[in-house]
């Protein structure tokens, strides 16, 4: 055995094995949502932005910031994500792949 990195292919790529296994589509869906909450609820703490503050901001109940903070929630529209976004300065891009 020695010690030397071998180098090259270290295998398939990852959406590759979760288009195999069928769950590319979901599984990128729930990795977008859980980056937006993450993005959202870190602006609203860089900005010291409560989610009362935020909550009257988007003209909404807490329950639904806190739906809209939770990566699990997958029931959230464009147009609340729209809405946040401006509400913390920031817009959101979207594209087709």
């Amino acid at each position: 055995m020695t010690d030397e990195i071998e180098k090259g292919h270290a295998g398939q790529a990852f959406g590759d094995f979760l288009k195999e296994q069928g769950t590319y589509e979901e599984t990128t869906e729930d990795a977008v949502k859980r980056v937006l909450a993450f993005q959202l609820a870190e602006a609203m703490k860089a900005q010291g932005i409560s989610k009362v503050e935020m909550a009257k901001r988007l003209e909404t109940s807490r329950s639904q910031l806190d739906r809209l903070l939770d990566p699990e929630h997958d029931g959230v529209t464009l147009g609340i994500l729209a809405r946040a976004a401006k509400a913390v300065g920031r817009g959101i891009r979207l594209e087709l792949t």
